[in-house]
């Protein structure tokens, strides 16, 4: 492929995200919450999970915590195997008790609303501090960039497919789209990377993307 101008990545990046804007005009996280805090949780039980397999588990688990507090007296034990089927349990229980009981003891109860503080949290890095954000806050504190985002934006070119870590992938992102475009960009992306641009064979026919994707890292 051509080296691509930084004038026409841009132009090429705008009209990707007008377009998958487009074709899912509700983009939103598939995790299930009703509260900041529970979408915290579901969050940071989400790392290396699906969100089926997450709601599946909070389906039960957020009626029996339904506040802070229930999560930051609840037993270890019990929680690591309310949560067994999410994986890395033992962590995921550390970070979510962790976090509850900070949320108390240094929020009043309410899941704080800078990115500066929720990386205070326990299990919280910037992705799982973005997803709050934008889907509990409506804030655009930065760009989502998980498995599917750090996947499809090298496929189409927008990041270099050997960038990393995520906050290097993020920051180039950023670069490129306006602050007005980093909800819809993430949340757009995360559904077009689960559904269409998949990890061992993409659905190029059906991808609205297709005539601007260089296609980098996909078996021809």
């Amino acid at each position: 492929m051509p080296r691509e101008s930084k004038a026409n990545r841009k132009a090429r990046a705008l009209e990707i995200v007008s377009r998958l804007e487009r074709s899912y005009p509700h983009a939103t996280t598939e995790l299930r919450w009703s509260d900041p805090f529970h979408l915290l949780v579901a969050v940071i039980l989400s790392a290396q999970c699906t969100d089926v397999a997450v709601n599946k588990v909070t389906e039960t688990l957020f009626r029996k915590y339904r506040k802070p507090q229930d999560f930051a007296s609840a037993d270890p034990a019990i929680f690591e195997q309310e949560i067994h089927s999410t994986g890395f349990f033992r962590n995921k229980t550390k970070s979510v008790l962790g976090a509850a009981r900070m949320v108390i003891d240094e929020f009043g109860g309410e899941v704080p609303h800078t990115m500066e503080e929720l990386l205070r949290l326990p299990g919280v890095q910037r992705k799982t501090g973005n997803v709050v954000m934008q889907i509990a806050f409506g804030e655009p504190s930065g760009i989502v960039v998980d498995t599917h985002v750090d996947r499809v934006s090298k496929r189409l070119g927008l990041v270099a497919t050997t960038m990393k870590p995520p906050e290097k992938i993020e920051q180039a992102l950023l670069d490129i789209y306006p602050r007005d475009k980093w909800i819809v960009f993430s949340q757009t992306l995360v559904l077009h990377g689960r559904y269409v641009c998949i990890a061992r064979k993409p659905r190029c026919p059906d991808c609205v993307l297709e005539d601007l994707c260089p296609k980098i890292g996909v078996a021809k």
